[in-house]
């Protein structure tokens, strides 16, 4: 263990706290250090540290490549995106609901999923607010392996319209063709670099190719239900100064609905990911 680098796993399939001095952030040794316990344990929770923007971004920057996914959805000038619900702190709060729903960053974006996010707590939700994380590696791994099989080879068509209909009622036009732009299909079973696999899941996800879309959709909805259960869940309930870091190639994660009007405003920052999803 590196010198100052106290964890406590949070449950057996995901989730550590982590404790240490900022300082230590500077530490190559402790760099490394954070990086294995992300790819192990998915999430990494970083009680009332108090991260300021620029000291989230310098530790976005040594943890890997600062990802350009924040711009895409309107960060401001200095690399950061406010999730909020108010517009005057985001302008796109209509689509920040989506996030009560279980999903991955980036899958309709257009670009490799990012690697990992991190997100700080500047003003927290009276009721309400707590992200859910699942881990995905888990949930894979935990299936029969008549399971496995039936899954191997699926494809599954991912798109903003799955989403958004969730929340948006009448949407416009203009709302479908900026929509169907970003559909795309993945595979069902990410066979990742290291050897591990996970399932690709979550509110975007709007059908299975080459099955009829009731037997594909029932099966989606079978398997994320068996991806969000207690034993691969972590619930964080936040405090103001909180800092979470989660790998989003290992993991989905929802937000537990909260007011417009509360105040709950977050800081994010993302890492580029380097794997693309193919």
């Amino acid at each position: 263990m590196s010198a100052g680098l106290v964890v406590t796993n949070l449950k057996p399939h995901i989730g550590a706290a982590v404790e240490l001095d900022r300082s230590a952030f500077r530490d190559d040794g402790v760099i490394a250090k954070l990086r294995d316990l992300l790819e192990q344990c998915g999430v990494l929770v970083f009680p009332r540290i108090g991260l300021s923007d620029e000291e989230q971004l310098a530790l976005t920057d040594r943890l890997g490549t600062r990802a350009d996914f924040a711009r895409l959805q309107g960060a401001t000038d200095s690399g950061v995106y406010r999730v909020s619900l108010d517009p005057r702190h985001n302008p796109q709060a209509e689509y920040v609901q989506a996030t009560f729903f279980w999903h991955m960053d980036g899958l309709t974006a257009g670009i490799i999923p990012p690697k990992a996010t991190l997100l700080s707590a500047r003003s927290v939700a009276a009721k309400g607010g707590q992200t859910e994380f699942a881990n995905t590696y888990a949930a894979y791994e935990s299936l029969s392996e008549s399971e496995k099989a039936e899954i191997a080879h699926l494809r599954v068509f991912h798109g903003l319209q799955a989403s958004m209909k969730l929340v948006m009622e009448s949407p416009m036009e203009e709302h479908f063709a900026l929509w169907k732009r970003t559909a795309q299909a993945y595979p069902l079973v990410w066979r990742h670099r290291s050897g591990r696999k996970s399932l690709v899941l979550g509110s975007t996800a709007d059908y299975v190719l080459d099955m009829p879309k009731p037997n594909g959709r029932a099966l989606l909805s079978r398997l994320l239900e068996w991806t969000v259960q207690p034993d691969f869940l972590y619930r964080h309930n936040w405090e103001v100064g909180d800092l979470v870091i989660w790998d989003n190639c290992g993991t989905l994660h929802r937000v537990i609905p909260y007011a417009e009007d509360s105040g709950r405003l977050m800081h994010r920052t993302s890492i580029e990911g380097v794997e693309p999803l193919e």
